[in-house]
């Protein structure tokens, strides 16, 4: 597949990246710092300021799928979101999915993680910024999307291959933990790429 990764050398972007050229796609990454992407004979190196959709627009043409690896969370202007889903609607690309966060996620019926009293609060603004980037998707009548949540623990770690699936509830363990590795988040993230299960859709992975 051809496939262009809004920023491929962030946190999550950068797994997602790897797990793409081991499974031998074709990538464009569009970044702000070319210098961190591995060289790799089917990488391309691609600027983008994702809050011009004018000049984002042309570097999607011709992909079968763009992944957003985008962080809403630290957007001060705001002005991110609304870019790349006019940018992907202006390129032609009929698929995108997003790398969500966990906060949008319910701890039960109707209540979000993001809204529990214990939630941290140093990443509360970053999670409501990304439970709207969700919300802004599910009101966008036109664009084949999906928006992938991650457990409420997303840190690096071994690449296991293996994972849960769940809907709109977060996911626990026996233990109480909801937890995934980066690595194997992108592993999630490529399957729904491959094999799309989940349009229109949010789902979340966990162990």
């Amino acid at each position: 597949m051809n496939i262009v990764i809004i920023g491929a050398t962030g946190y999550t972007g950068s797994k997602i990246l790897a797990e793409a050229l081991d499974h031998g796609h074709r990538v464009t990454a569009i970044v702000r710092n070319a210098e961190k992407l591995p060289d790799h004979p089917k990488l391309t190196a691609a600027r983008g300021d994702v809050t011009e959709p004018h000049a984002l627009a042309p570097l999607l043409v011709g992909h079968d799928v763009v992944v957003s690896a985008f962080n809403p969370g630290k957007d001060e202007t705001g002005r991110g979101v609304p870019s790349i889903i006019e940018a992907v609607k202006r390129s032609g690309v009929k698929r995108l999915v997003v790398v969500g966060g966990a906060g949008s996620l319910e701890v039960a019926p109707g209540k979000r993680l993001v809204d529990q009293p214990d939630f941290p609060a140093q990443h509360k603004k970053d999670a409501l910024r990304t439970a709207a980037f969700l919300d802004t998707l599910r009101a966008e009548p036109e664009l084949d999307w999906t928006f992938i949540s991650p457990a409420a623990m997303l840190s690096p770690g071994a690449r296991t291959g293996r994972y849960r699936v769940g809907g709109d509830q977060l996911l626990r363990n026996d233990k109480g933990e909801s937890r995934i590795s980066t690595e194997d988040y992108a592993v999630a993230m490529l399957d729904e790429v491959e094999r799309p299960r989940h349009r229109r859709k949010r789902f979340t992975v966990a162990y």
